[in-house]
């Protein structure tokens, strides 16, 4: 049996994929609206993260943050706080702080459990369709273990280094996707003040160096000003921005864009139209507001 923990907008659906996949699975989340939608489909909703630990082989995680982490895993009623641990390895699938993935693997070695932080990429739809990226930071042993786990969920799975090196990999992936985001909201913006057909940008950069994943997705609902279903939220972009600056000041290393990027999220943050649980598309409204206003200027 495998264990999920966390049934948020990645992890109801990785967990459903387990079920897909022929997996017999015990989960809890926080909200039992979700458990029991996964209950449904024919997944065992256990009473507390401690009756996961006690009763899977293998046990992902899906979480908004490594505080929360830390919480579900060794609070009261937590993971280890189980008095019989069946569960020989965890996947934390959550985006969180290198250190903080160290510290967890060092308590979990203590009960004999393999903790390997394993964020991901590829955001809801890669959930959806099992074709995740995992940047697994621990032992290889650990990674291997996991594997049934994995192969449910990922399309590619990459062992990057010891406990932590998941973490770092991962917001390096934050780095260059927060600024990418936040230079096709700049564009699209500049385009359709410019007069351009916005709805055409991302398909005539196809192909050519400025294309990506972020403007196939985002561009089109950044020129339709269409910002639902959410794929990936500005407030977790914006936490996850932060990791980037406070291991930055750790290690010495200059980050100036990731730093630009982050003002822009706290301005979304301030913004009086913009919930800063919105999708990340919706970040086009700062650029074409500030286009808005600087008319109304000029013309005053």
């Amino acid at each position: 049996m495998i264990g999920f923990v966390g049934l948020g907008d990645m992890g109801l659906p990785m967990a459903s994929r387990l079920l897909a996949e022929g997996h017999e699975v015990i989960a809890w989340n926080r909200s039992p609206g979700p458990l029991s939608a996964l209950e449904e489909k024919g997944a065992v909703a256990a009473a507390d993260p401690a009756e996961v630990m006690s009763r899977a082989e293998l046990v992902g995680l899906c979480l908004s943050s490594h505080e929360t982490v830390e919480t579900v895993a060794f609070g009261p009623r937590g993971l280890f706080s189980a008095t019989d641990i069946a569960a020989r390895a965890v996947a934390d699938f959550s985006t969180g702080s290198a250190e903080a993935a160290r510290s967890f693997a060092n308590r979990a070695e203590e009960k004999g459990v393999a903790w390997v932080d394993a964020p991901v990429s590829g955001g809801v739809p890669a959930a959806e369709s099992g074709e995740l990226i995992v940047f697994a930071g621990g032992t290889a042993e650990g990674a291997r273990m996991l594997a049934p786990l994995f192969e449910a969920v990922a399309e590619r799975v990459t062992h990057v280094g010891p406990s932590g090196a998941g973490q770092v990999m991962k917001i390096c992936n934050q780095m260059i996707a927060a600024t990418n985001v936040v230079a096709i909201a700049e564009a699209t913006a500049f385009a359709r003040k410019a007069g351009v057909e916005v709805d055409t940008l991302a398909s005539a950069l196809a192909g050519g160096f400025a294309d990506s994943a972020p403007l196939r997705i985002f561009g089109p609902r950044m020129a339709a000003q269409s910002f639902s279903p959410r794929l990936g939220a500005i407030s977790l972009m914006r936490k996850d921005t932060g990791l980037v600056q406070a291991l930055a000041a750790e290690i010495g290393a200059e980050v100036p864009l990731t730093d630009a990027a982050r003002r822009v999220y706290d301005r979304a943050g301030d913004h009086p139209d913009i919930d800063f649980d919105s999708d990340l598309s919706a970040l086009v409204r700062l650029y074409e507001d500030a286009l808005t206003h600087a008319d109304e200027d000029a013309g005053a």
